[in-house]
Parts: structure tokens; sequence; C-alpha cells
């Protein structure tokens, strides 16, 4: 028997409810503030990764699904959303009529990580991308917009972590001084950030390896580097996080694992994932889009995991499951070319409407019934079509009536509304 690849997973009917709701929810919200759906391709150029994730990131380095396609071209499975939007919004001049530009998308991403609870290998998020404006108070506004979503959907024990990563104006100096701090702790440092120390020390600070972590406890912070600009941009955003009355840490080792955060960086993070405590994040990406070949405008976004969501949600798919409205118990032949028809004129009203195909006995068809969760059962034989009424069951109090067969859908669909 041919299985599933390791760290790839079945969503199946009986909990996909739980994401569909979950998205639709987020739809809703995102769309409340101004955001439209843009839809990306899985695959692209490994280069546009490489160039605005960064080469010296683990996602880069290690995780990406890359290979050649029939021409020697290397692709790329999208490890994350954000690079794959900007393209477009590059590609397709988003900028030409309004550079301000609010885009959300929902789907699969993929990294070659150790699977673990609340990490898999194909993995899919909710992300959001703001372009054209550089107020702190978009920023605000996206993690403003993430503690609404988190109220929504029932998850409480949830905080905002929050830092700012300067601009290239003040971070060249906080380089500096995380620099000679790790020359002094090297010997502490994992093989990978002895590597980074020389080429890319910001990379250090978002290492997992329990000794890295420990050695960077005593790291200087960037927040004491900060340009006057980057230092008022800051507390603009903790100012109005204050006054949406959102929770939130500043939290001076938080660097996200991507290269092209400028100023604001921010997650949303959980204490029951163990290891995987973030369940959202994001942050401003000012410098990105001029990066890839396009105008230089400013942006921010978010991404929201949606497989570590439902792990820590207290919601259950379970109440979110769609049980048909109408089970059609058939008796003989003629019966069942009737609940034939009646069973697609009741999809075509929304009514979620099954059928036994098989002519089993009225016994074995209401267990089925039972077993599918049906609110209600129709019951049909030669004497109902003589005496041209069916039988409506209620599944809950078990109350039966007489249903005549003249207009027989809209009195059912009456009945059940």
């Amino acid at each position: 028997m041919i299985q599933l690849i390791r760290g790839f997973k079945d969503i199946l009917p009986g909990e996909v409810e739980l994401w569909q709701h979950i998205e639709k929810t987020a739809r809703s919200l995102l769309e409340s503030f101004g955001f439209k759906e843009i839809r990306i391709p899985i695959l692209e150029h490994a280069e546009l990764f490489a160039r605005s994730i960064g080469e010296d990131t683990d996602i880069v380095e290690k995780e990406m699904y890359t290979f050649p396609d029939r021409k020697g071209d290397l692709i790329t499975l999208r490890p994350e959303a954000t690079a794959s939007v900007v393209r477009s919004y590059i590609q397709h001049k988003l900028y030409a009529k309004d550079p301000v530009r609010k885009l959300y998308s929902i789907g699969p991403m993929f990294r070659r990580e150790r699977p673990q609870k609340g990490r898999y290998r194909q993995f899919y998020q909710i992300n959001a991308e703001v372009f054209g404006i550089d107020s702190p108070f978009i920023d605000a506004q996206l993690i403003f917009l993430l503690a609404v979503f988190f109220k929504k959907l029932s998850a409480t024990e949830v905080k905002a972590h929050i830092n700012s990563l300067g601009c290239q104006i003040c971070r060249p100096e906080f380089k500096e001084a995380l620099s000679v701090f790790l020359l002094a702790a090297k010997e502490e440092l994992c093989s990978d950030c002895r590597r980074r120390r020389e080429r890319n020390p910001l990379r250090v600070l978002d290492c997992k390896v329990p000794s890295c972590r420990l050695a960077m406890a005593d790291a200087p912070s960037i927040l004491d580097h900060l340009c006057p600009e980057c230092s008022r941009h800051f507390e603009a955003v903790k100012h109005a996080l204050e006054k949406f009355k959102v929770s939130f840490v500043v939290d001076k080792r938080l660097v996200r694992g991507l290269d092209y955060y400028t100023r604001t960086t921010f997650e949303i993070q959980t204490g029951s994932l163990g290891a995987q405590n973030a369940v959202a994040g994001g942050g401003r990406y000012d410098s990105l889009v001029k990066a890839l070949g396009g105008p230089d405008q400013p942006a921010v976004g978010f991404a929201i995991g949606l497989d570590r969501f439902v792990e820590m949600t207290d919601l259950k798919a379970k109440d979110f499951a769609q049980n048909p409205d109408i089970f059609i118990a058939a008796l003989g032949e003629k019966s069942m070319s009737m609940a034939f028809d009646w069973a697609c004129a009741f999809g075509l009203e929304g009514i979620i409407a099954e059928l036994d195909f098989a002519g089993k006995s009225l016994k074995s068809q209401m267990k089925r019934a039972d077993r599918l969760g049906a609110k209600h059962v129709l019951i049909v034989g030669e004497k109902e079509l003589e005496e041209k009424a069916v039988i409506m069951r209620n599944m809950t109090t078990k109350e039966q009536l007489s249903v005549p067969l003249d207009n027989l859908i809209k009195a059912v669909k009456d009945k059940i509304s």
C-alpha cells in the first residue's frame, strides 16, 4: 500500500469543516479591512526566493524544494507567499493606477523541515500584504487585525511580540556591535551560527539551537541602536497598539527568519505548541519591492499558520460538520426513481439530501441516516405513493408527519427552515 510522504498530511472530511470555518472567518475579516484576494502560483523561479528571503537563511540553505525543469532552469515550490505577491505586484504593474494595494492569499507552502507538532513539509498559510503605505499606523492595524482574528475564533492563549529591526541607516551600527559580541561568544555557537557570524550576524539571533539561544541571552539589542526616524516609527506602533488595547511584549530577540524585514517585526505566540510557538508573524519590508526590480514602494504584511492554529484552537470540527438536512429512504424501484429526482431538486434549493442507492430495507436505511447525522428522513414506498404523501421523520424529536407529494420540495423546505 502506498502511503503519504513523511511530513505531508491529508485533511479529511470531519476536520476540513473547521479549516473552512477558519478560512471563511479570515476572508470576511480581511475583506472588511479592504483586502482583495490574489491567487499566486505554487512554482516560481528559485532566484525569486534566494534574492528576497536571503541566501544565508535556513529556508534557502536547507529547506526549499528546488529542482531543475526540463530546460535546466531551477524552480522552487514556494516556501512562503510574500515574495510571490511582490513579484506579481511588480510584473502586473499593480502600482500603476494606485500604489496602495491590500492583498491576501490562502494556500499551501513547502519547506523540507524536520516534521513535528505544528510543523509540516506542506503547510498552509493565510497571508496579507499592504503596499504603498509607510505609516506606523498600518503596522499597528495589521497586528490589531490579527488580535481580532484570534478573538473571533476563541483563541485566547496568544500574545503579540513586537520588535524593530531598524533600517539601512541604523542597522550597520547594530551589526557592528553584534559582531563584536559574537566574536567573544563564538565557541558557544553552533557550526551554522559560526558561519553566519561573518556573513549575516542577524541570523544568529533567529537560531533555535538551545546553546545558541543561551549564548545570545545578553546580546546587544537593536532597540538601543535605532536612528531617530526608526525610533519614532516604533514608538508610534506601540502607542497605536495601546490605543487599540492590544496586549503586546517588546521582544528584542525577535528577528524572524527572513532577510527582507525592516523596522516593525512581530509574532503572535502561543504556549500550547511547544517549540513551534509562533502561530502568526510578519513585519515591514520596505526595500523588497525595489530589490526585486519594482518601484520604491514600502510594504508590510503577515502570515497565519493554519496548521498550527488548528492544533491550538479549542474549536472542534464536529461543531461545523455539514450533516444532511434530509435522508430519503426509498422502498421500491418507482420510489427510488422519484427519490433521485427529489434529491437533485433539494440540492438546487441548497438543501443537503442523501439517499441509499442499494435498495436496502427500511431498517438499514434508517440506521444509515442516523450514522450520517441526518436531521430528517423522508420515507416513501408503494403505500406512500398510493396515498400521495410521504412520511417525514424528525430524527431528534422522533416526531412524524405526513407531507403531500404535490409541491413536496417547497413543503419540506418550509418545514426545515
